[in-house]
């Protein structure tokens, strides 16, 4: 996969993370973005994605998608997917769970343990991969990989 651009960013706290969701959030394209977390588990990739949904207009509790593996939300005038691969074993799930649809329609899609479909979804507008310290701080980098991707970075 090619990075047309990459950015670092130090999390200090979980603050951090919210204000990096809220100024994702304000990019027009993410609107019809995927964009993949990366990172180990524990990272803070499910902590990332509430604070985008929320900082998108999404209410009330957002829960993981590791059992249901895809969650579904209807921000105004956003349709939005948050998805989570955590538990596949076989890539053939992703293709055998009708997921080509969903990526092929409009909104944003959100997915969290990509590799676990193989190669069968597809290149990414933005990959973020979320590496925790010791000390409790993230380092974070943003990887656009589209044109789109570009427009994303922070």
């Amino acid at each position: 996969m090619t990075i047309l651009g990459s950015r670092r960013q130090h999390w200090p706290d979980e603050a951090a993370a919210a204000t990096a969701a809220q100024a994702l959030a304000g990019r027009a394209p993410l609107r019809e973005a995927y964009v993949e977390l990366h990172g180990t588990l524990g990272a803070g990739k499910t902590t990332f994605a509430r604070h985008l949904l929320h900082a998108l207009g999404v209410p009330g509790r957002i829960k993981s998608p590791t059992y249901a593996v895809m969650e579904p939300y209807e921000p105004p005038g956003l349709p939005v997917w948050h998805f989570d691969f955590y538990r596949f074993d076989d890539p053939q799930e992703w293709e055998d769970a009708g997921f080509r649809d969903v990526f092929a329609s409009r909104g944003l899609k959100l997915a969290e343990w990509p590799e676990k479909a193989g190669g069968l979804v597809p290149e990414p507008d933005l990959s973020i991969r979320i590496e925790p310290r010791d000390d409790e701080s993230r380092d974070v980098t943003f990887d656009a990989r589209t044109p789109r991707g570009l427009e994303l970075l922070p």
